[in-house]
């Protein structure tokens, strides 16, 4: 889990049993939206109304063929505001770059900001946080296929979110793997990768998800990164290569054979 080292023995790892649906969240208060001017899509998806301070910033081209997420990590608990600068947003904005510039202007891909850094027991702040990012893309862009790229914190919500509607690909990065990840669409593909040194996160865990999901018919690509530690750094163009091949196929399809 972030903010704390996976040290526990792999003979005493919890079970990852299923956690219900997490309640609405009393601290996320929203805000009537502006209606969507089809010819400024980046204005409407970009727009800081009614996100009770969660923001998305990111590239939007004109006629999108899709749409990645980008989740940030965080901590176990904190209600501290999270601002555009801290390490963890940062951490994700080589992934975004990846991505811009894989899909050659044809996907918006989105940063979202939490308003909290913690996940905060029940109150699942970054959950609430990522359905209203979501709703907002949802509306915006109707029937528009969604990649969630989430690392650490980030990671276990996008595993949370894996059965939402439009949401076509999932790429989970050194996740927080708890019992509340919900197994996606057989025909949503699924990329998880995890650092064999990673002493945050526990990549044990991630093997577990790895291995049940794809044993219940799941499409799961699982990735041991030798060494790697939390951060992604020692083998960072590895990590960000993959991604960007990942979710390029799953929402634009093969890449043209040269």
């Amino acid at each position: 889990m972030p903010d704390r080292p996976a040290s526990t023995p792999e003979h005493d790892l919890p079970p990852l049993t299923i956690a219900p649906e997490p309640a609405a969240s009393p601290a996320h208060t929203t805000h009537p939206e502006p209606p969507v001017d089809p010819s400024d899509l980046a204005a409407a998806l970009l727009s800081a109304d009614g996100g009770g301070g969660a923001e998305l910033r990111g590239h939007v081209p004109e006629d999108p063929q899709g749409v990645v997420l980008v989740l940030h990590g965080g901590a176990e608990r904190s209600h501290e505001p999270v601002s555009w600068r801290r390490l963890a947003v940062v951490r994700m904005l080589p992934f975004a770059t990846a991505l811009q510039h894989g899909a050659e202007g044809r996907l918006a891909v989105l940063r979202l900001k939490y308003r909290v850094r913690g996940w905060n027991g029940h109150e699942q702040d970054p959950v609430h946080d990522a359905r209203w990012a979501l709703e907002r893309i949802r509306r915006v862009l109707p029937g528009a296929p969604v990649a969630l790229v989430g690392h650490s914190m980030g990671g276990r919500v996008a595993l949370q979110l894996a059965a939402e509607p439009d949401v076509a690909a999932v790429a989970a990065l050194a996740p927080w793997v708890e019992g509340d990840a919900r197994q996606p669409r057989a025909d949503v593909p699924v990329l998880l990768m995890h650092g064999t040194g990673d002493r945050m996160t526990d990549p044990r865990r991630t093997a577990v998800i790895a291995r049940r999901w794809e044993e219940s018919g799941a499409d799961v690509t699982y990735l041991r990164v030798p060494g790697e530690k939390h951060a992604m750094l020692r083998r960072a163009s590895y990590w960000h290569r993959t991604v960007t091949d990942f979710v390029t196929e799953a929402l634009l399809g093969p890449a043209p054979t040269r």
